[in-house]
């Protein structure tokens, strides 16, 4: 009996570790590409269904709503949730995370950069100095898994 309770601890802990890790869809981290590789991966394309592994370089501290993921040139690329479905954790920064979407060469609107300044803590002051639309390289994910 103790056997068998041992070994259905040790399943449900399995099972609550991978569902801890695992956020909206449930994907695998097969195949994914190095997120300093997608760029060049993209070339001239606007939009292209990917599959991506990176480090969080910050996280939406109001909710987790979104995340920012390092690229090879010193960049950063936002990554944000497909329909607002759901979030990531806010204390990933660090941490290697797989996603799967769709990734978009955008003009980010000053209002929605605004936004994304104050969600992340930034300063009035610094906030205020957010007066041009920029161009960047975002993605829409259905899943992500937190490593």
């Amino acid at each position: 009996m103790k056997k068998l309770f041992a070994i259905l601890l040790l399943a449900l802990t399995v099972t609550f570790a991978e569902a801890q890790s695992n956020f909206g869809k449930q994907i695998d981290d097969k195949k994914a590409m190095a997120a300093t590789e997608l760029p060049a991966k993209m070339g001239g394309k606007n939009e292209m269904q990917a599959k991506v592994s990176g480090t969080v370089e910050s996280v939406c501290q109001v909710k987790g709503c979104w995340m920012k993921v390092n690229l090879d040139n010193g960049e950063t690329m936002r990554v944000m949730f497909k329909d607002y479905a759901f979030f990531v954790p806010k204390d990933i920064t660090g941490k290697t995370v797989v996603f799967e979407g769709e990734a978009k060469k955008t003009t980010v609107p000053v209002e929605h950069l605004k936004h994304y300044a104050e969600d992340a803590g930034k300063s009035k002051e610094e906030i205020a100095k957010i007066t041009e639309p920029k161009d960047e390289l975002t993605f829409i994910a259905d899943g992500v898994i937190v490593k």
